[in-house]
């Protein structure tokens, strides 16, 4: 009996041992990652408002708890100032085209009260920190390095953006023709069925420009194009010396913008809705809108009046719709209340041909000091740039140390995340390259400055998504930008993730930041699937300031097990 006794107490013993090795050893799984050091990090470590949050992901909500397991699970490996993700998890394929301040289904879950006829669910409704999607955005199937400019003006992969229904929707106005594993774009739109460049040679010829080229000789350097489709008409202005914001909203042609950057045409989600555009006053030389089915007359044409804010004196609003030409009582009524608005804000009849009507705001204040007490609309309440040459130097050194990276047509899309000036992308003219300058929103509002010198930009939080699609951008500028963010308290994880969306597979992100914040970034390389082509110190480059770092990293080419069964 004590004999037996004893037995019974040593197994007790030995139980309790086991059970608190095994706690033990769940502790430092769950706190330390995988015990064996695992690349692959089966478990994760919760991260606070600053670091990476569990979040539920847009639709069906059963759907979303399995996206939202997986997507926090995360890989951490221990450095000097705390932990840092080994990886990041991968988005859910259906989310490969995902622009987060632009997501309907966001709008319907939060179940926004939003007025549609103004076009409220087409402008930005960004998602609370609970619900960002904090996971890398996978590329779609097949999915190839882009075509190169100037090539991709006229054809790109179709794997790369796999949305043929414009194709077949406007097979009749020749927007994109799909050809085996390419779309080709010939040309066409809504109005200019047989090309682009021969319409835009006959507005030129309209007003009198010599050669027929709607450049002027110079005179008219920057475009908007409202309701662009696939932005043909701004990507034959490019031949011409003029470069155009093509604009159109993420609407039942949802991928027309995507498609315009695939093809290395400047482009921007927005619409003309309840919300200024974001361009300074006066940025533009001439507009255009092509049936780009605007309502101009509503709100007593307020829409028409934001169009005159942003073009300059002496500007142009080129028209092409029914309303110009069509002779039934709708469309002379629209026509008749339509011309009647811009005489009273001064815009005079340049020419009228055909289908389209080219009006130009006054080039002075004469006309609007003339008109009669209690005209509507009312009156509104009434460059030198001294770091161009040290801007010039540094593109040059960047260009240097991408020299072994990249040929003339590597690099077709840029953006400038903090433009100021605009002297980055000033200093890139000459190279077959367009630049969207990003100002800050609580920044100086140098926008202005940005589209006096001919170039194009627009603002933007980087505590938020930026209004593009994924895989658009093939060289991301960062000047001090990682810096801002985190001095504002938004987190720098969020920042990269948004950067890598955007970036495309190969592409480049220059960083030029304070020491300790690109050696925090640095830690991140290995999760983003990113690679450390380059580094300079102030010790190789006067350029550099004594306490910055140029950090150029370069986004891999990775996809995912499905996408790699369909390549092959």
């Amino acid at each position: 009996m004590m004999r037996g006794r004893s037995s019974d107490g040593s197994q007790k013993k030995r139980l309790i041992t086991i059970c608190l090795v095994v706690i033990c050893f769940g502790f430092l799984y769950v706190y330390r990652g995988s015990i064996f050091g695992s690349d692959t990090g089966a478990s994760a470590l919760q991260y606070g408002s600053k670091s990476l949050r569990k979040l539920g992901l847009g639709g069906d909500d059963d759907v979303d708890s399995k996206q939202e397991d997986s997507s926090t699970k995360f890989a951490l490996e221990e450095v000097d100032d705390g932990l840092a993700p080994k990886s990041f998890p991968v988005c859910d394929d259906r989310h490969s085209e995902i622009i987060p301040c632009l997501d309907r289904h966001l709008i319907y879950q939060l179940r926004l009260k939003l007025d549609l006829s103004l076009m409220e669910h087409y402008e930005r409704h960004c998602p609370p920190p609970e619900r960002r999607y904090n996971c890398l955005i996978p590329p779609p199937p097949g999915y190839k390095v882009p075509i190169k400019w100037p090539i991709s003006r006229d054809e790109v992969w179709k794997a790369n953006i796999p949305h043929t229904h414009l194709a077949h929707e406007k097979s009749d106005q020749n927007w994109m023709v799909v050809k085996g594993e390419k779309i080709v774009f010939p040309g066409g739109g809504t109005h200019f069925h047989y090309g682009a460049d021969k319409y835009i040679a006959s507005i030129a010829n309209m007003l009198n420009f010599s050669n027929d080229n709607l450049n002027d000789q110079g005179r008219l350097r920057t475009v908007l194009d409202v309701g662009c489709g696939v932005a043909s008409f701004g990507g034959y202005l490019l031949a011409s010396d003029i470069i155009t914001m093509s604009l159109a909203p993420n609407d039942v042609h949802q991928n027309q913008i995507q498609f315009a950057l695939e093809r290395g045409i400047p482009a921007y989600l927005g619409v003309l809705g309840t919300k200024r555009l974001p361009y300074p006053s006066r940025s533009f030389e001439f507009s255009h809108c092509s049936r780009c089915r605007i309502d101009w007359l509503q709100r007593d044409g307020i829409l028409l009046l934001e169009l005159d804010r942003v073009l300059r004196p002496g500007g142009y609003f080129a028209y092409s719709s029914p309303e110009a030409y069509a002779q039934d009582e709708e469309d002379l009524r629209i026509w008749k209340e339509m011309s009647t608005l811009v005489e009273r804000m001064c815009w005079r009849i340049a020419a009228k041909r055909n289908q389209t009507v080219v009006w130009q705001k006054p080039m002075n204040n004469d006309c609007y000091m003339q008109r009669e007490s209690g005209t509507q609309p009312p009156l509104c309440r009434s460059d030198d740039d001294p770091d161009a040459e040290t801007w010039r130097r540094r593109v040059e050194s960047y260009w240097n140390l991408l020299s072994t990276k990249i040929q003339s047509n590597t690099v077709r899309n840029i953006m400038d995340m903090k433009a100021n000036l605009g002297s980055f992308g000033a200093a890139l003219h000459g190279k077959d390259v367009w630049v969207m300058n990003v100002v800050p929103e609580d920044g100086p509002n140098t926008l202005k400055v940005v589209y006096d010198r001919g170039l194009i930009g627009t603002t933007h939080n980087w505590c938020e998504a930026f209004s593009t699609y994924p895989r658009t951008y093939d060289l991301l500028h960062a000047w001090t930008v990682f810096s801002d963010v985190t001095r504002k308290g938004c987190s720098i994880e969020d920042l990269l993730l948004e950067v890598d969306r955007i970036l495309r597979p190969s592409g480049f992100v220059i960083i030029r930041d304070k020491q300790p914040v690109v050696e925090s970034v640095k830690k991140y390389l290995s999760a983003m699937h990113w690679e450390a082509v380059a580094t300079a110190d102030s010790t190789s480059d006067s350029e550099i300031d004594s306490d910055e770092i140029v950090l150029i990293i370069q986004k891999k080419l990775w996809l995912t097990s499905g996408s790699l069964r369909e390549t092959e």
